[in-house]
């Protein structure tokens, strides 16, 4: 039977204080870049189609209202595509990197229990071998069973992908091309 000591647990609490900060720190940097990405578009709603409103709101008859009026459709559609496009690229670049965190401990925590696992199938005592085996089998079945989760998973954000960028590409191409008054 082994003993836990002082120095592993000094270790291990080093260990979860520097995952949490290295967490900490990948989860601000996401949201730095979404703040840096609102503010770029609230500078852009502000500045870049002021003149095209100044332009519907000086508008002399119903015709040229509608006219300027439809030549601000298509680049605010672009624009908030291309908003969400941003947002979305934020969102999974940031869960990706803590994805990535987390798959990194838990196949760091698989390790230690098939290793207990197995320190316990050597120092078992006589005659619980069909336990012992028993006991393996579940916790094999287990970690395959998280692996088989962890592959589902991603062909199903792989295809929530594509078929979200197959309904902004739509979106984005049933939007009217319309000529801008200068």
């Amino acid at each position: 039977m082994t003993t836990f000591n002082a120095e592993q647990l000094v270790a291990a609490n080093k260990s979860a204080v520097a995952d949490m900060q290295a967490l900490t720190a990948t989860a601000l940097a996401g949201f730095e870049k979404l703040v840096d990405l609102n503010m770029a578009a609230t500078k852009s709603a502000l500045f870049d189609t002021s003149a095209d409103f100044m332009a519907a709101f000086g508008a002399q008859n119903p015709t040229d209202a509608l006219a300027a009026q439809a030549s601000l459709v298509k680049p605010l559609a672009e624009k908030s595509i291309a908003y969400s496009r941003a947002l979305y690229n934020i969102v999974s670049e940031t869960s990706a990197e803590l994805t990535k965190s987390a798959e990194a401990k838990m196949a760091e925590h698989q390790k230690l229990v098939a290793s207990a696992v197995a320190s316990m199938a050597k120092n078992a005592p006589a005659g619980s071998e069909s336990l012992v085996a028993m006991f393996t089998t579940a916790v094999n079945a287990g970690n395959n069973a998280i692996d088989a989760a962890k592959t589902s998973a991603k062909k199903a954000v792989e295809v929530a992908e594509k078929q979200a960028n197959a309904v902004v590409d739509s979106a984005l191409s049933s939007v009217k091309t319309t000529s801008r008054k200068k």
